[in-house]
């Protein structure tokens, strides 16, 4: 969340801002915000006052039956201030809840540097490999996996319902190897931890990360538990240290996990629901880093070279776009995605997001840290990035590596994992 002290100081450098998202209820709520602080302030300088005027009655009173004294004439006074006293602090809590209500609503600003514009306005700031020229028409992912026998979507419709993909076979063993190649990549070569988190959390872990109370109904819900599946291991990561103060000698911190991601994506349906493009349950790969705030920047540009380096082993083309203001998601102050070469649907796909919070998920999560013992705690900067998505990243190396037999060529580095260098149709 943002900085109350930050909004009261420079409230239009904040709407200047929040206005690059194009998002006009952002604006209205930060005029909520700051209207409701101002009340909020005024109500405990009142109950303040009243405290302080109460005080010194009842130390008059106190002296008055010392020596013996009549105080008759303040006991009403008192008991009505003390009245008052208590109808303003229930007053007071209502605003607080409205004022925090209001507050978790409010996106993160954008950092100075990030694009204008909306999703057309995204820039591309480098591309990596090219882009493999075919002899014959190469086909759909949907098509390859079907022949290949790596996936049975209508049984998992059958299952569960549509966007719940079922892999089999030689699929579910290159599901099984990604994951390996992945983890092994990150946490020996780029030093991260690996975690095996909770795939069930709670509404303080899903609060802490920005996805409540905004994106409730994107979230798969158990009801009776109040617990919601995951919607990327990013929540339980960052959460681990939800209400901590940490020695600053411990970061960075970097972790990584393997897990499946349930997401509703209410608004979405009927939208590329072919194959595996926009799917509700996926694996993914995440990374998440805690930093020192004078090294999100170089930290950011390091996250995104981890999720780069995934593409680079696998050989899949991909170009790297720089999120415009009004494409930038709800937590985020600056992002990165990674879009991978589908030449099957001739489309650039979404595989990876790096993201930097600053300490927008910090604040909401309260997670501190001391720069040096004994030195006031100040909040740490997030950034989490997918490292990587499991569905487009299938897509892109079936569509990539398609021969003109049917087959499917793996890239070296998978070999290994999967135990064999080529995907062959069934008989």
């Amino acid at each position: 969340m943002l900085d109350l002290r930050r909004l009261r100081q420079d409230p239009a450098a904040v709407r200047e801002s929040l206005a690059r998202r194009m998002d006009l209820h952002a604006l209205e709520q930060v005029d909520r915000v700051i209207e409701l602080d101002a009340r909020r302030r005024t109500m405990v300088a009142e109950v303040e006052a009243l405290q302080a005027e109460r005080n010194l009655q009842s130390d008059e009173v106190a002296r008055r039956k010392r020596a013996k004294e009549s105080a008759d004439d303040l006991l009403g006074p008192l008991k009505e201030s003390g009245e008052r006293v208590r109808v303003l602090e229930a007053d007071l809590r209502d605003v607080e809840s409205m004022l925090e209500g209001h507050l978790l609503n409010v996106p993160n600003t954008i950092l100075p540097d990030v694009p204008e514009g909306g999703v057309a306005h995204n820039v591309v700031v480098r591309n990596w490999g090219t882009p493999r020229e075919f002899a014959f028409t190469p086909r759909p992912h949907w098509e390859l996996g079907q022949a290949l026998g790596l996936f049975d979507l209508p049984r998992g419709t059958k299952l569960t319902g549509s966007g719940f993909p079922l892999f089999t076979g030689m699929g579910a063993r290159l599901v099984r190897g990604l994951a390996s190649f992945m983890l092994d990549l990150h946490t020996t070569e780029h030093g991260y931890t690996e975690v095996q988190p909770p795939y069930l959390v709670n509404r303080a872990s899903l609060t802490g990360t920005g996805q409540l109370p905004k994106f409730e109904e994107d979230l798969y819900h158990a009801s009776v538990d109040d617990l919601f599946l995951i919607p990327t291991s990013e929540v339980p990561l960052t959460n681990m240290y939800r209400d901590e103060i940490l020695d600053g000698a411990m970061l960075p911190i970097t972790l990584t996990a393997y897990t499946p991601c349930f997401r509703r994506e209410a608004g979405a349906h009927g939208k590329d629901t072919r194959g595996l493009i926009r799917v509700h349950q996926f694996d993914k790969v995440e990374l998440v880093r805690l930093v020192r705030p004078e090294e999100s920047t170089r930290e950011h540009a390091l996250l995104t070279g981890h999720a780069e380096a995934v593409l680079q082993r696998l050989e899949i083309p991909y170009r790297v776009l720089a999120l415009a203001a009004g494409d930038t998601g709800f937590a985020s102050a600056c992002t990165f995605d990674l879009e991978v070469w589908a030449p099957g649907v001739d489309n650039w796909l979404e595989a990876s997001s790096a993201s930097t919070f600053e300490d927008f998920q910090a604040r909401r999560a309260n997670i501190r840290f001391r720069p040096t013992p004994g030195a006031k705690p100040e909040f740490v900067h997030t950034l989490n990035a997918s490292g990587v998505a499991f569905p487009r990243t299938i897509i892109a190396l079936l569509e990539n590596g398609q021969q003109a037999d049917g087959s499917v060529v793996l890239p070296a580095a998978l070999v290994p994992y999967v135990g064999t260098d080529r995907l062959v149709p069934l008989a």
